[in-house]
């Protein structure tokens, strides 16, 4: 049975089975064949070594090329560089917060500390909050809006201070009115 399958299939193959014979020169055409193969092998394998080395050169160029174009922005705006009326805005709320600032470290006591602390964070946040928004008057153009938020960044800070000097001289009063009961008893 597997003998007439195997018949079969030379049958129907028969036709597609190459009797001829090769040329005399057959095996002289091979050689030379293989040979010029071999050399264009050996060609190849030698500018196949540069490839990746001039992909790697390439992928360091793109680097350093983005990263200069990313350090090339310019340089964020602050609230001064909009116009001379802004930079007297923004050096008004300059000094008052250092002198807010000033009055806040002369009152620094140990039952203020906390109270202080506390502000000095929320200070920072707000600082925080104005370099991004220094980062969006740069972006926007001067956009009036961020301008306003600037402002009312400012205006936060100095309300913020002013708060916590209340606070501490309410602790003082505090303090000093329950040191009164105490030695009146």
């Amino acid at each position: 049975m597997k003998k007439d399958n195997i018949d079969n299939v030379f049958k129907k193959l028969q036709d597609d089975f190459d009797f001829e014979t090769p040329s005399l020169n057959h095996k002289a055409n091979f050689l030379n064949k293989l040979e010029a193969q071999n050399n264009t092998k050996n060609i190849t394998s030698k500018t196949s070594i540069w490839k990746p080395l001039l992909g790697v050169a390439a992928s360091i160029l793109l680097i350093v090329t983005l990263v200069f174009n990313f350090n090339t922005n310019t340089e964020t705006k602050d609230l001064a560089s909009v116009s001379p009326e802004m930079a007297q805005t923004q050096s008004f709320f300059t000094s008052v917060i250092n002198q807010e600032l000033e009055k806040i470290k002369t009152k620094r006591t140990p039952e203020t500390e906390l109270l202080i602390k506390d502000a000095l964070i929320q200070l920072e946040l707000l600082e925080k909050e104005y370099k991004q928004l220094k980062i969006d008057l740069t972006d926007s153009g001067n956009d009036k809006r961020v301008i306003h938020a600037m402002i009312n960044n400012f205006m936060n800070r100095v309300d913020l201070l002013k708060s916590v000097l209340e606070n501490i001289e309410e602790t003082k009063n505090l303090k000093q009115t329950n040191n009164e009961t105490t030695i009146t008893l």
